[in-house]
């Protein structure tokens, strides 16, 4: 057959990567339990976890939780990446750990946010994404 290896895959076409299995809610179970219980361990306070199966395509769930100061979040931030590494997750990516008001930690099928007070109450995530506001939405 004439042509050379690259000609052929040129050929081919681009392999096509496997569809990734859907994450079951046992996995998301499991997720949260870590993600919760480490929070608490590091005295996170108001600890919300919203459902959005269904409602938003980057997570299926978000936990919501506020820390006093910039080194608490810091600390939940870190501790939260090894416990999650540590329990066979995959490691979470970690935006605003270098002392801000609010961190953001995307560990895949959930996703974390941590807050000061005050920063958490000008964003309001928890009025956005509730359950609530998707009732009003359908009675209007």
């Amino acid at each position: 057959m004439p042509g050379t290896p690259r000609k052929k895959a040129a050929i081919a076409g681009p392999k096509r990567k496997k569809a990734e299995p859907k994450t079951t809610p046992e996995f998301l179970d499991r997720l949260q339990a870590v993600i919760v219980t480490t929070l608490e361990d590091d005295k996170a306070e108001e600890i919300v976890t919203l459902d959005l199966a269904g409602r938003a395509s980057f997570a299926d769930r978000m936990i919501i939780a506020t820390g006093i100061a910039d080194r608490q979040i810091a600390a939940m931030a870190t501790h939260l990446y090894e416990k999650l590494a540590a329990a066979g997750f995959r490691k979470p990516l970690t935006e605003g750990a270098t002392g801000t008001d609010w961190v953001l930690i995307d560990a895949g099928d959930i996703v974390v946010h941590l807050f000061k007070p005050e920063a958490r109450t000008l964003y309001g995530l928890e009025k956005m994404w509730s359950a609530e506001l998707d009732e009003a939405d359908s009675e209007a």
